[in-house]
């Protein structure tokens, strides 16, 4: 599987347990600049950006410590936009980041970490 398609994959996982998990998937793969959020949700009353990190091993750690200091201030930009492109600002926010391990395979994981960054 090549590294798009596994991202794909990883992405549609998330989008599953978000829904399954009562959320509501209001955006997909938003771009702005060079940014881009993978997800974006409602939880309640929170607007909830997700970053989906997808891996086939732990041989560069878990996937969700590539979310780093500078993809943090990346995705925090791009949010904004979107929020600004809604009129929707004044919302209350929050930055999850959900990391799935094989995905497809039977010893598929997904581990969502909510709050993970403001």
């Amino acid at each position: 599987m090549i590294p798009a398609e596994l991202g794909r994959l990883g992405e549609e996982r998330a989008a599953d347990y978000l829904q399954a998990n009562g959320y509501l998937v209001l955006d997909r793969n938003y771009r702005f600049m060079r940014g881009e959020i993978d997800i974006v949700a409602t939880d309640g009353d929170h607007i909830v950006f997700v970053e989906v990190k997808t891996r086939r091993s732990h041989s560069f750690g878990p996937p969700q410590d590539s979310v780093d200091e500078k993809k943090q201030k990346q995705l925090l930009k791009v949010a904004e936009a979107w929020l600004y492109e809604r009129r929707m600002e004044k919302s209350r926010i929050r930055f999850d980041v959900i990391a799935v391990m094989n995905p497809g395979n039977k010893k598929e994981q997904l581990t969502h970490i909510k709050d993970a960054f403001w």
